[in-house]
């Protein structure tokens, strides 16, 4: 049997990072998995934690029209996040997507590694034919809404999204033909 590569590096490096592309059964990902239940631990507590990620198992993010992204430092991954679809066209076929466990271990922060991710999940999205992005975080994580906004992602009204993930969720949106590092209008 054929083995296939799995891994795309983009490149991109920061702080002597790899982004990888990986698929949701790359045993890498273990590494996305255990920095996300440690930071939601803390921040929501074990039982929210535990919610948190067993809402959207990481089969959500599988292609074709899902990604992983990783942000590998000396083999150890420091940051990465996922993709998946959100909105159907009305063809049937992804328009937006959704990111989501964006997340950059707490040793790494300050670095750019958020906005390597984000471009990274931007970049895959677009090669997967997405147009725009949604994506949704908590009031407990103001360094990711700062970011968020930082780049040009827009605040939505919670009140126009029929699925809130959960009533206190920060939505954002992004059009994904916007240039990069142009103003929201």
């Amino acid at each position: 049997m054929t083995e296939t590569a799995r891994t795309e590096t983009v490149r991109r490096e920061t702080a002597r990072a790899r982004i990888l592309r990986v698929e949701h059964d790359d045993p890498r990902v273990q590494g996305l998995l255990d920095g996300l239940l440690e930071e939601y631990t803390e921040r929501y507590g074990a039982e929210g934690a535990a919610h948190e990620l067993g809402r959207y198992p990481v089969t959500d993010f599988v292609a074709p029209h899902g990604r992983l992204v990783l942000a590998e430092l000396d083999g150890e991954i420091v940051a990465g996040g996922a993709l998946r679809p959100y909105r159907l066209g009305s063809d049937g076929t992804p328009r937006t997507v959704e990111f989501k466990r964006i997340w950059t271990s707490a040793r790494h922060r300050r670095r750019g590694l958020g906005r390597l991710i984000m471009t990274a999940l931007e970049d895959a999205a677009r090669d997967l034919g997405y147009t725009s992005v949604m994506l949704f975080t908590g009031p407990s994580q103001p360094e990711a809404v700062a970011l968020y906004e930082r780049i040009g992602y827009r605040w939505v009204d919670p009140t126009t999204i029929a699925d809130l993930p959960y009533p206190k969720a920060i939505p954002f949106g992004h059009d994904l033909h916007a240039r990069p590092g142009a103003s929201p209008g």
